[in-house]
């Protein structure tokens, strides 16, 4: 029997995160759509990540308006979130109340696949999220944040995907957010999960960042993995995925099926090409994203990271302390116990990064988020912390040791739903509504105002014509 190897096309979330930061409007492929639900994918990853802040802080769009836009004109295709587990698609760990009802709520607005994953990989902060999947009928993916470090072995990422396939999700995918993973550790770990998990499928989510993502693609799909990340050609390379053409074209020829329908993604790629280059040309897409940096081999910097620190430091004038914060940046990682670089632990480290390169002194200034992860908030550290700053930070905080739970555990139980719908008032015409202003309160009200006072101005000019 023939090898199959699907494809998951990444253009409408990752691959434009990592580009340019999640700035792709719904309007700029919307006309697309009915064309991509014929390519025959496994998955469109769409939504989720940054999306949803983006949406709402940069783009004026309600993000479950676009999801639900998305499964009308995606009516045959299995749509794909990323979710950060406790952290959904924030920077802090939310109640359980709230992840059931927002993984409630993604799946009702039309949402098939949720990949969830913890950035330590601390998977006490997943099964909620995993349960609420589950009970509602979506598939649940569960994601393991790849990196290197001196405690993050073939043995341990083995181990981790029998708890995966223990705990009761469908798939299991590698998220290789930095794209440092190579060739050859791309076959050991895959052999040695294959071999411990069966017939569980197997996913590879990777990024060309460090010009490894190939090579080691083609290794993964020698070694077993049933599914692989691509984005449309115009929008791959750099820190984004690799393209979905050229795998595609590779894989055929080694005789292995992909589902896909060769004239449609083409179609697909012509589409977002003057697409790129309308981003291009306005600056949106810095041509530092789109290069090859093995130096991230060293610093172990993700695509969407590398995006927002040059888009941070665009703003603030600092372009010419880019260099010095990457160096700086495996500092504060190795003071963080070698956490994997993904959201939000990526911002975290960056930003502090940043912040040390700028202020011209190592945490002389320490981010609120930062203080919470020394002090257990976000789950167990990979290695141990720099001990020094975290008893100073500890201090600070009156407290005597970190946390050594699940931190929803720590605190009371339940969000105040009524609170948080009393506060927006009729700003609020639905539970979406009102989740969006629990995850994102100041963007959220800002949006809701804004869409009240267009309708009132379309109301008064339809009432002045008439």
């Amino acid at each position: 029997m023939a090898q199959k190897v699907q494809f998951t096309e990444t253009v409408l979330r990752d691959a434009n995160q990592s580009l340019m930061a999640t700035r792709l409007p719904y309007a700029d492929y919307e006309e697309i759509l009915p064309t991509m639900d014929k390519a025959g994918y496994y998955s469109i990853e769409c939504w989720g990540g940054a999306t949803f802040d983006s949406c709402l802080r940069y783009l004026n769009e309600d993000p479950w308006e676009r999801l639900r836009n998305l499964r009308k004109n995606l009516p045959n295709t299995k749509l794909q979130m990323l979710l950060r587990g406790q952290n959904l698609l924030g920077y802090k760990h939310y109640h359980d109340d709230v992840v059931q009802k927002f993984v409630e709520l993604s799946i009702k607005n039309g949402m098939d696949i949720l990949r969830i994953f913890d950035a330590l990989n601390d998977f006490r902060n997943i099964r909620t999220a995993l349960e609420v999947t589950k009970k509602a009928g979506a598939i649940a993916s569960g994601c393991i944040s790849y990196t290197q470090s001196p405690v993050h072995t073939v043995k341990k990422y083995v181990q981790m995907c029998k708890e995966l396939q223990k705990m009761g999700f469908d798939t299991i995918c590698l998220k290789d957010m930095a794209g440092t993973m190579s060739p050859n550790e791309a076959e050991s770990l895959i052999k040695g999960i294959k071999d411990a998990v069966g017939n569980m499928p197997l996913i590879l989510h990777t990024h060309c960042t460090t010009g490894m993502a190939y090579m080691t693609i083609l290794k993964a799909v020698e070694s077993g993995v049933d599914v692989i990340d691509t984005a449309t050609s115009c929008f791959s390379g750099g820190t984004s995925q690799p393209a979905t053409e050229t795998l595609f074209y590779a894989l055929q020829q080694y005789g292995i099926k992909t589902g896909l329908d060769e004239k449609i993604i083409n179609q697909v790629n012509d589409f977002f090409k003057p697409v790129k280059q309308k981003y291009i040309d306005s600056g949106r897409i810095n041509p530092k994203s789109m290069g090859t940096d093995a130096m991230a081999l060293v610093y172990k910097v993700p695509g969407g990271m590398l995006s927002n620190m040059i888009a941070n430091l665009t703003d603030m004038n600092a372009m010419d302390k880019f260099d010095a914060a990457l160096e700086e940046i495996p500092n504060v990682r190795k003071d963080l116990g070698y956490p994997p670089l993904v959201t939000p632990l990526s911002q975290m480290v960056g930003n502090q990064a940043v912040t040390n390169v700028l202020v011209g002194e190592r945490y002389k200034n320490i981010s609120k988020e930062v203080k919470n992860y020394f002090k257990g908030e976000y789950g167990n550290p990979p290695a141990p912390v720099n001990a020094e700053l975290q008893a100073r930070i500890l201090k600070e905080a009156s407290m005597a040791k970190p946390l050594d739970c699940r931190v929803e555990d720590s605190r009371r139980t339940g969000e105040d739903f009524a609170k948080a719908k009393s506060a927006l008032g009729a700003l609020a015409r639905s539970e979406e509504d009102v989740m969006s202003y629990i995850c994102y309160p100041d963007q959220t009200v800002k949006f809701l105002e804004g869409r009240k006072a267009q309708e009132e101005n379309v109301a008064a000019y339809t009432i002045e014509e008439a």
